[in-house]
């Protein structure tokens, strides 16, 4: 008989082990598992596999870059871009000072500058342990940022090679800021290495952390914390405010923002 034999168990799993999380896999999202959001959001077709525990956790829509003035014409004024990247510098030192306190130590973060509803401002904190980034997840339920809500989840993504757009990185990206892989926003070397953070195309190797961490901050627990003598900003756990009830704190440097807990 020339009747061909069904495949094997082994055979099926094999081949499923081998699509899983690509074009062919017709039942689980490669997007949701390669940057942990997808544009269809819940109303997509394939399945998006949420895990109960990871390294990595993402906030969405977190970073709000300063919005742009219009002139007097109605027309969108240019905005400095070293302005805007020192407001995103101020932004990404927050957050991790934040995180390295209420989690531990941190393999890297990633913040996406993309335009589409699902990666705009997205904060992805990979931990260099689970238990860390469980511990930061429970810490930031019931928290807001800047007046609206932090809502973390555990993340799919482990490694951002798969998930980073390589032609925005080497030139300019046809797509533009609605392209469905991650456009991160640059962060310095000095800024990386101050939180012993690897870039998103490291693997193996690992800058050596920063020297000083804890009390060398300056953390006065709830109280804010002073830089250089120059600004105070802080996280607000309620409690801790001039009111004694989650009033936001925040600091200044042309703008307000900061952390509370109980909106």
């Amino acid at each position: 008989s020339n009747t061909r034999r069904p495949a094997g168990r082994g055979q099926m799993a094999e081949r499923l082990a081998r699509i899983y999380g690509t074009e062919e896999d017709k039942v689980n999202c490669p997007f949701y598992l390669k940057m942990g959001a997808c544009r269809h959001g819940d109303r997509c077709s394939r399945i998006h596999n949420k895990p109960v525990i990871s390294q990595t956790i993402l906030i969405q829509n977190m970073y709000v870059p300063p919005a742009q003035e219009l002139g007097p014409d109605g027309q969108p004024m240019a905005q400095d871009p070293r302005a805007l990247q020192e407001n995103f510098e101020d932004f990404f030192e927050d957050l991790c000072e934040e995180l390295i306190e209420i989690g531990g130590d941190l393999e890297t973060v990633e913040v996406c500058q993309n335009l589409s509803d699902h990666l705009r401002g997205n904060v992805y904190a990979k931990f260099d342990k689970e238990e860390d980034a469980q511990r930061a997840l429970t810490s930031l339920m019931g928290r807001s940022y800047g007046g609206r809500p932090i809502l973390p989840q555990f993340s799919p993504v482990l490694d951002f090679r798969e998930a980073r757009c390589r032609q925005f990185e080497e030139s300019e990206c046809q797509r533009g800021g609605y392209c469905n892989f991650m456009h991160l926003k640059h962060v310095s070397s000095r800024m990386r290495r101050r939180y012993g953070l690897r870039r998103a195309e490291e693997r193996d190797e690992r800058p050596s952390r920063a020297v000083e961490r804890g009390g060398s901050r300056g953390y006065e627990q709830g109280y804010g914390y002073e830089r250089g003598g120059t600004y105070e900003r802080g996280y607000d756990r309620g409690g801790y405010g001039a009111d004694g009830g989650g009033s936001s704190r925040g600091y200044e440097r042309g703008y307000e923002r900061g952390y509370e807990r109980g909106y």
